[in-house]
C-alpha cells in the first residue's frame, strides 16, 4: 500500500532539521495545501496568521509565555485580576506526579504545553495514565512547527469544572491594535463541534471556519460589554490575537490566549467569508 500524502508529509516534517529556515519550510508548504495558493502581504486573516508565525513575531517572549496554560494566568491576573482566571488546583510536572496526586472526583485535566488535549473527569471515573504519559512525551512544536511552543516545559494543570459543565460554549475573541473586532463561538465540542460568528454587536455572520456553521440559536451573553472588554484589555499587548473566554453571563473566566489560530490553516465557508472577517478585524481604526 503506497504511504499517503499526508503520511509523507508528517515523515518530512520529522526528518526536517529543527531550525526556523525548516520551520518556514513547512509553514510554506501548509499553507499552499490548505488554502491553494501563495501567502500574500494582504490583510487576509491567514495570511496574517502564516506572517506572525514565519517571521519573529511568534518569538516574542509575551507570545511564549502566553502559551504556557500555566503562565497565562500571571498574564492574566496582572491585566485584568485573578477573578477573570480559571482556579488552579494542582499543577504536576511528572508522571510520578501524576501517579502519586489523588485527583477530584469531578476536575478539568490538561496540559500545559499542548494545545487541543483535555481530560473531562466526572463522578471519580478512572484517569487515562496512558493518555496523559503520552502528553508528557509530546512537544507540539512537532506537530506543525509553531515555535512558541518549542521549548515550553511539560506539565499537567488540573482546574475545576468550569461552571460546573464539560459542556462549555467557548467564545474566542480575535483583537487587532488593542480592540475586540470578532467573536467566534464553539458549541458541543465533545460532541458535534459547531460554530457561529457574531461582529462585536452579537449580529450573526453569514459564514464558518473549519467547522460547519452551527444551526442552534446561541444567545448574547448577559455581560457581553465585559468580555469584550476583558479581551481588549489582553489584546492590547499583541498586534494579532485571540482571547477564549468562558462565561454564565455574570462571570467571565480566561480559558487561553491563542496567538496563531487554527495554524494559518483553517479555511472558511463559504470562502468569501475570509474577506468579509478580514474587512471587520483589519479594516477599521
Amino acid at each position: 500500500m503506497k504511504p499517503s500524502l499526508k503520511t509523507l508529509y508528517r515523515i518530512a516534517l520529522r526528518l526536517l532539521p529543527e531550525n526556523r529556515v525548516c520551520d518556514n519550510l513547512v509553514a510554506f508548504i501548509t499553507f499552499l495545501r490548505a488554502h491553494r495558493r501563495l501567502p500574500t502581504d494582504e490583510l487576509l486573516f491567514n495570511d496574517v496568521l502564516y506572517r506572525i508565525k514565519t517571521t519573529g513575531e511568534i518569538l516574542d517572549p509575551l507570545r511564549v509565555f502566553v502559551s504556557d496554560k500555566e503562565f497565562v494566568k500571571l498574564f492574566v491576573k496582572a491585566v485584568v485580576g485573578d477573578e477573570c482566571n480559571v482556579p488552579t488546583i494542582a499543577v504536576l510536572y511528572s508522571m510520578e506526579d501524576v501517579r502519586r496526586y489523588q485527583f477530584p472526583s469531578d476536575c478539568c485535566i490538561k496540559p500545559t504545553h499542548l494545545t487541543g488535549k483535555v481530560v473531562l473527569r466526572r463522578q471519580s471515573k478512572p484517569v487515562d495514565l496512558e493518555e496523559i504519559d503520552a502528553w508528557f512525551k509530546s512537544n507540539h512544536y512537532h506537530v506543525n512547527r509553531e515555535a512558541n511552543y518549542k521549548n515550553l516545559r511539560p506539565k499537567v494543570i488540573v482546574e475545576p469544572l468550569i461552571f460546573n459543565s464539560d459542556n462549555l460554549i467557548d467564545y474566542k475573541i480575535f483583537c487587532y491594535k488593542g480592540r475586540a473586532r470578532l467573536i467566534q463561538v464553539d458549541v458541543d465540542r465533545h460532541i458535534e463541534h459547531a460554530r457561529k460568528f457574531f461582529d462585536i454587536n452579537w449580529n450573526e455572520l453569514p459564514f464558518s471556519l473549519l467547522y460547519p456553521r452551527a444551526t442552534r440559536p446561541v444567545e448574547r451573553p448577559r455581560n457581553l460589554d465585559k468580555m469584550l472588554t476583558v479581551a481588549s484589555s489582553l489584546g492590547s499587548h499583541f498586534g494579532f490575537v485571540r482571547v477564549d473566554l468562558y462565561t454564565n453571563g455574570e462571570e467571565c473566566l480566561v480559558g487561553e490566549i491563542t496567538n496563531c489560530h487554527g495554524n494559518a490553516w483553517e479555511t472558511f465557508t463559504p470562502d468569501s467569508g475570509e474577506e468579509l472577517a478580514s474587512s471587520m478585524i483589519f479594516g477599521r481604526d
